[in-house]
């Protein structure tokens, strides 16, 4: 199939993101309908302690109905640009502010049937300001050692694939 759709129907408007019907092509010349959702992006934060522990937030998803750990994430508002949008849902969901924000890393989480790209950034010089959580938001943020998270994650305690995807790489790739 070719990787490009050809005519797109969008069947829902919602606050976060469309969805589309899209017909993309085939190798044989036959088509294919699909559902698309189209999504504006993300960030996803590893917000790092002075003493190597780390941020996370237990976090209520209906989805799944259940408390998950996570690092703190959210989508980019129309025009926005990742790093700013960071900071933004650091504070908020943490009620810390930093210093520095440097991005990590940036990867795409479900590429089958979403157009979300997600950015990752670890945050540094943490100063405690206090949460500023929408009203449908249940979050609850704690500190943990770095070591612990990854086992945490080891341990399937962390199921929450952008929390493992930015651990991993940060451990494997960016740790000091």
């Amino acid at each position: 199939m070719s990787n490009e759709p050809g005519s797109r129907q969008r069947l829902l408007r919602g606050a976060k993101f469309d969805v589309e019907r899209v017909t993309v092509a085939a190798h044989d010349g036959s088509t294919r309908e699909r559902e698309l959702v189209v999504h504006p992006g993300s960030v996803v934060i590893l917000p790092m302690l002075d003493d190597e522990r780390l941020v996370l937030i237990r976090n209520h998803r209906y989805a799944v109905g259940r408390e998950l750990w996570e690092l703190p994430a959210g989508t980019l508002e129309p025009g926005e640009d990742p790093a700013p949008c960071a900071a933004r849902e650091l504070e908020e969901e943490t009620g810390y502010r930093a210093a520095h924000i440097e991005a990590l890393m940036q990867f795409l989480p479900v590429p089958g049937w979403c157009t979300e790209r997600m950015f990752a950034y670890v945050a540094r010089g943490l100063t405690p300001v206090g949460q500023k959580l929408e009203a449908t938001e249940q979050i609850v943020a704690e500190t943990r050692a770095f070591d612990e998270a990854i086992t945490m994650v080891r341990d399937g305690v962390i199921e929450d694939a952008k929390t493992i995807a930015v651990l991993l790489y940060y451990e494997r790739f960016a740790r000091a």
